[in-house]
């Protein structure tokens, strides 16, 4: 049988940590958020199998969704 994984407060964002890193994407310069979005891109790479957390997959579409809005 496979284990669940017990989710913990850190290991996704509530709605208001998605707003906050929202409103800080928007303020930022579109070479900032390109960095941002590699950042997160790298953190969410499957290495080894290696699941990457919510947390880290939540600002990788945020990140993507600032970009896609300043194209």
């Amino acid at each position: 049988m496979s284990r669940r994984h017990h989710l913990s407060e850190n290991d996704f964002m509530t709605r208001n940590d998605l707003n906050q890193l929202r409103q800080s994407l928007a303020h930022l310069s579109i070479d900032a958020v390109r960095h941002a979005y590699q950042t997160a891109y790298a953190r969410c790479r499957m290495v080894n199998d290696r699941v990457p957390s919510a947390r880290s997959i939540q600002e990788l579409v945020q990140a993507w969704k600032q970009l896609w809005k300043s194209r």
